[in-house]
Parts: structure tokens; sequence; C-alpha cells
């Protein structure tokens, strides 16, 4: 059962948090803009209240990116970061934060999440290939982390 703090609702707070988080690091990528830059642009333009969180997930993917990406591209078997789909990817790299980095969230939020936003904005197979290789890294996560 999902903690008061982090329900697994689809609506839940954390949840639109991690799907604008997803649309900003999305938004970012696609601009070849920084993400605190796609951030801050939409705070100004939109004079738009960011949820705590999502600045949460935005920093923290930002500030672990390196490392995130490593442990994606070593673990995802036979697909390369570049040949994933650009969503499938910003839905990992969220997961991953969330999973390795974020103890406030238990593993299978994270998981499950990600693979709600991989169901909701991605291909049939993306869910599958999501929720596989975030379990991997959910196993694997003592030594990742050492």
């Amino acid at each position: 059962m999902a903690s008061t703090k982090d329900s697994n609702k689809p609506n839940s707070a954390r949840s639109k948090a991690r799907r604008r988080a997803l649309d900003i690091l999305f938004e970012a990528e696609q601009r070849e803009v920084s993400a605190m830059s796609a951030l801050t642009a939409r705070r100004e333009i939109a004079d738009q209240i960011i949820n705590v969180y999502t600045v949460d997930l935005v920093e923290g993917v930002t500030a672990m990116a390196e490392s995130i990406d490593e442990f994606l591209a070593t673990y995802s078997q036979g697909w390369t970061l570049e040949r994933m789909p650009a969503v499938d990817r910003i839905i990992l790299r969220i997961g991953t934060w969330e999973l390795l980095y974020n103890d406030d969230v238990p593993d299978a939020v994270a998981i499950s999440e990600a693979v709600e936003l991989a169901k909701i904005l991605s291909t049939d197979e993306s869910p599958q290939f999501i929720n596989g290789l975030l379990g991997r890294l959910q196993q694997i996560k003592p030594t990742l982390l050492a």
C-alpha cells in the first residue's frame, strides 16, 4: 500500500508533478536548452506556480543526469539512449532518480508511476520496457549506490 505522502492514485499531486516535470524535461531536450532554463521560462511566461515536487524532480534529474544516463545505457538491453523514444528516455530518467536518489518515494511507487506515464504518453511496448528496466535497477540498487 502506498504511503499517504505519495498516493498511487493517477491524479495525486505527485503524479501531476511527475507529469509536469516530464513536460519540462521534454521541452528542454527538444529545444536544446537546460532544464532549469525551461523551468524558469514556464514560471515567467505562464506565470505558473510550479509544484515543489516538480522542481525537485527537474533539479534531481538534472543534477544526477550523468549517473542516471550511465545506468540506463548500461542496463537497457538492446536499446541505446539515443534510440529510445524521447518520452521513454525522460520517463526512465525521472523513475531512476526517484528509485535511486529519493528516499521519500517507495521503490514500487517510483516504478508504478513511471509505467503509468508510459501507458498514457508512449507506445504500447513502452510500459513493459520501462517496468523491466526500472525493475532491473531496483534489483541491483544496492550495488549501484555502493
